[in-house]
């Protein structure tokens, strides 16, 4: 007769044939019975059954009492089907089971073993499953279910992970540094989230981190949250707790805190502490400590250790090791390049989340992440290595015996007072630097003529004007400083839109950085690249391609291709191509720019889904209006995931969403995203920001479009008023409402006025812009429509030929504009459609 664990197994392989398609399961029963050859014919029994009843029932001991005390009196419990064993702890334990409704799916229900249930124990594990159903976060296992047997014994139903360990996963994908700690992030990620919802994990392990593959690619799902555990012995990857409370926690991964018996508030910091030991780990294949040797040990012994001795530092334990080659290997790496790449930021960071004193350790999950993120992105990271000083005093307190007697104590305070003295120097220093910047901050906020003030009236632009006039005498005797500053208020009059009132600021950070810190310094680059920005807003387009071309030339030699800030610089020059209408030359830059931030990024950045905005811009321009259209979608999709709907990059995809509406003539839903793009933009940026003004200007086009003229003269005139004032008449921008105004005028039949103001915009664009920019190309073909319209044949024919030589954008089918209806049949106009289709396609072939 089969054992209860035959049955098991039994039931298992059927139960997973009949999962399959008919056409796999004969191969997949061949290769199951293969393993097990005495079970074939129970096998076969019960698929011929299912096959006439239309159900599986298995009889004998799986439906009845089994002997296992753990799992109580049968193998069903509720909906649940119990297949096998998954692990068993001090006070309970894991099985796979069978979901059979409402959903089929495959859980892992965990239970109180039989005869421990009291009503403590209840209470307790009650609690945690109440918090437990709390949460909803990617990498933390979901609670389905929980209740209790007929008998009382509690169970809870959770999502089942078919994964490793996550250090298992990493090893045998042999993910390289960069990969293990995306990963690692993630978990950090999903403790926040626990610690947010009030809940510590205190037991936090690779064996409770297990990753999954979602489409391919790796998902860390965290499990055993608060579960509390039975008294264990103390060895690696068991769970330490004793009924006193006073520990609870693996050691090897618990904090020093959780083994010190005077600590009663253990709080989340000790989640950090463990996420350090498994973090180390991940970098290093070895645990901070050998555990190995502590059955051995004493109990006392092993937490006085965890307690007081520091680890070292990662790159340390790998170069120190015998074997150092096998860790470098499961990194897809050499042990040089593991130990250099370990060296440094990365020792300071595993160092500072194992801090025996939790005041110095990362203060949550999340800035232990933050930190990861800034190496990934070659930021400068907060964690530093303790100092000699520090260093000395906690050496002093372990071995203050020892050191009284020891002869060299006299060189060592020596070395105390030297350190002290250029600690004080420091200080001093960057205390005269805070008091100047507290003199000059609080001189921003004096008004010292009361009729300036009006009473309370005083806003926070009057305040940053005033300090902008004053920064130069303010901060004069610390250039460094004023620098810093200008640069400081040019970013919050940029943000505003106020670029003219930027420009002067970012200048003169510029000029004094370079002076100071040489042409090659993070932040005289940073000054340049703001500054060409700046120069691109004002439309200075020159100025702007030079600088930004010296700032990219620089950073390309410097930092290397695939830092951020190069790749940055890079696109800052496609910007400058696409405006001035060059878009062979910026598809090709965007795409480029495109492809590095997924790679380097990745592929929801920010950045990156900038870049991709960028190329849905470049295909508008070319015409292929349907594509742009997708790719905005898609990218207004995922910037409203990542950033939210009110983020200024999101709000800039809509309103550039509904330009490629226009063109295909969907004007009802272009109007509805752009009256609601404007209402935001006015709440959260400002009714003179330009991004506000941009959907002004949009949603008059989209008014004259769909036939409502009147109402497009109304904000064309507003959105004309606010650019002169702000940019100024010879702003691009400005420029740009003139010639739509115009249009407007020309929908209304107010032609005269119309040329009028045509005119106007050309003369300023030909001086500022030049002949052949495409905003000068296309105020000319809008007059030669005008023309066209009024019956002045002549006059639209010259000046439509004038636009299609001089930089006519090729999204613009001068053959399908009913303007120019009156001029088909005309050999000129002829002759003009058919030089703008031999410049279409000698683009292609370039």
């Amino acid at each position: 007769m089969a054992t209860p664990d035959h049955w098991l197994k039994i039931k298992e392989i059927v139960g997973t044939a009949l999962e399959r398609a008919p056409s796999e399961r004969s191969a997949f029963l061949d290769q199951a019975c293969a393993k097990h050859p005495e079970l074939r014919t129970e096998i076969d029994s019960l698929l011929a059954a299912h096959a006439e009843a239309g159900a599986l029932s298995l009889p004998h001991p799986l439906d009845t009492t089994v002997t296992s005390a753990a799992v109580g009196e049968t193998r069903m419990i509720g909906p649940y089907t119990l297949i096998r064993e998954l692990g068993v702890g001090g006070m309970g334990q894991v099985w796979l089971a069978q979901q059979t409704g409402p959903v089929r799916r495959r859980i892992a229900l965990k239970l109180i073993k039989a005869g421990m249930y009291d009503t403590t124990v209840v209470q307790r594990f009650q609690a945690e499953r109440q918090s437990l159903a709390t949460m909803e976060h990617p990498a933390i296992a979901k609670v389905f279910d929980a209740g209790a047997t007929p008998t009382g014994q509690p169970y809870l139903a959770m999502e089942y992970v078919d994964g490793p360990p996550i250090t298992e996963y990493c090893d045998r994908k042999k993910l390289t540094i960069h990969e293990r700690l995306k990963l690692f992030i993630r978990v950090c990620e999903g403790v926040q989230h626990a610690h947010q919802k009030a809940i510590i994990h205190r037991d936090l392990k690779p064996s409770n981190i297990l990753v999954a593959e979602v489409d391919g690619k790796p998902v860390p799902r965290i499990i055993d949250f608060g579960l509390a555990k039975g008294t264990a012995t103390a060895m690696p990857g068991q769970t330490l707790f004793t009924q006193a409370g006073a520990f609870l926690g693996t050691p090897g991964y618990m904090s020093p805190e959780q083994a010190s018996p005077e600590l009663h508030d253990v709080d989340t910091r000790t989640d950090v502490y463990s996420l350090g030991v498994v973090l180390y780990e991940l970098l290093t294949g070895f645990l901070p400590f050998d555990t190995t040797q502590w059955k051995k040990q004493r109990l006392e012994d092993v937490l006085r250790q965890l307690r007081e001795e520091d680890p070292q530092r990662p790159s340390a334990k790998v170069s120190t090791n015998r074997n150092p080659g096998a860790p470098a290997e499961a990194r897809s790496t050499k042990p040089g390049h593991l130990v250099s790449l370990l060296k440094g930021d990365l020792d300071w960071i595993a160092l500072k989340a194992l801090e025996k004193d939790r005041e110095r350790r990362y203060g949550t999950p999340s800035a232990l992440a933050a930190d990861i993120e800034n190496y990934l992105d070659h930021r400068p990271v907060t964690a530093r290595a303790a100092g000699v000083v520090y260093r000395a005093q906690k050496y002093v307190r372990r071995h203050a015996a020892g050191v009284t007697v020891f002869a060299g104590i006299a060189a060592l305070v020596v070395a105390f007072g030297i350190m002290q003295a250029a600690e004080l120097r420091r200080i001093s220093r960057e205390r005269d630097r805070a008091d100047r910047v507290t003199e000059f901050m609080t001189n921003m906020f004096k008004v010292s003529d009361p009729s300036e003030a009006r009473g309370n009236s005083v806003t926070a632009r009057e305040i940053l004007d005033r300090a902008s006039k004053e920064i130069s005498p303010g901060l004069a005797k610390d250039p460094e400083l004023q620098a810093q500053m200008m640069e400081t208020m040019g970013e919050v009059y940029w943000s505003l839109g106020l670029y003219s009132q930027a420009q002067p600021l970012f200048q003169k950070a510029l000029d004094t950085r370079r002076r100071l810190l040489g042409a090659e310094s993070p932040d005289t680059l940073t000054s340049m690249d703001r500054l060409a920005r700046t120069f691109e807003r004002l439309g200075h387009y020159q100025q702007s391609e030079e600088l930004m071309r010296e700032t990219f030339e620089i950073r390309n030699r410097v930092l290397g291709p695939d830092h951020p800030d190069t790749i940055a610089a890079k696109k800052g020059i496609a910007n400058i191509a696409l405006v001035e209408g060059r878009n062979a030359e910026a598809e090709k830059l965007y795409q480029e720019v495109l492809d590095s931030l997924r790679r380097v990024r990745g592929p929801d950045h920010p950045d990156t889904l900038k870049a991709q905005f960028s190329m849905a811009l470049v295909l508008g321009n070319k015409g292929q209006n349907a594509q742009a259209e997708a790719l905005l979608r898609d990218t207004m999709a995922a910037q409203t995931r990542v950033l939210g709907r009110e983020h200024p990059d999101t709000l800039v995809t809509m309103t550039t969403l509904t330009r490629s509406l226009t063109t295909l003539g969907r004007y009802t839903e272009a109007e509805k995203i752009l009256r609601e793009t404007l209402e935001t933009k006015r709440r959260v940026l400002g009714p003179e920001h330009s991004e506000t003004l941009w959907s002004m200007f949009d949603l008059g086009i989209v008014l004259r479009s769909n036939g409502h003229p009147v109402e497009a003269e109304k904000i064309d005139r507003e959105t004309l008023e606010i650019r002169s004032r702000v940019l100024g008449a010879d702003h691009p921008e400005t420029l740009m409402s003139m010639s739509e105004l115009a249009e407007t005028l020309d929908d209304l039949h107010r032609y005269a006025e119309a040329e009028k103001l045509y005119r106007q915009t050309l003369a300023i664009q030909q001086r500022v812009l030049g002949l052949a920019h495409p905003d000068t190309a296309n105020t000319k073909y809008n007059m030669a429509c005008s023309f066209a319209l009024q019956g002045r044949r002549d006059e639209a024919l010259s000046m439509l030929r004038d636009a299609v030589d001089h930089g006519l954008r090729a999204n613009v089918n001068i053959e399908q504009d009913t303007d120019f209806q009156s001029l088909h049949g005309d050999p000129r106009f002829a002759a003009i459609v058919a030089s703008r289709h031999m410049l279409a396609e000698s683009q292609k072939s370039n």
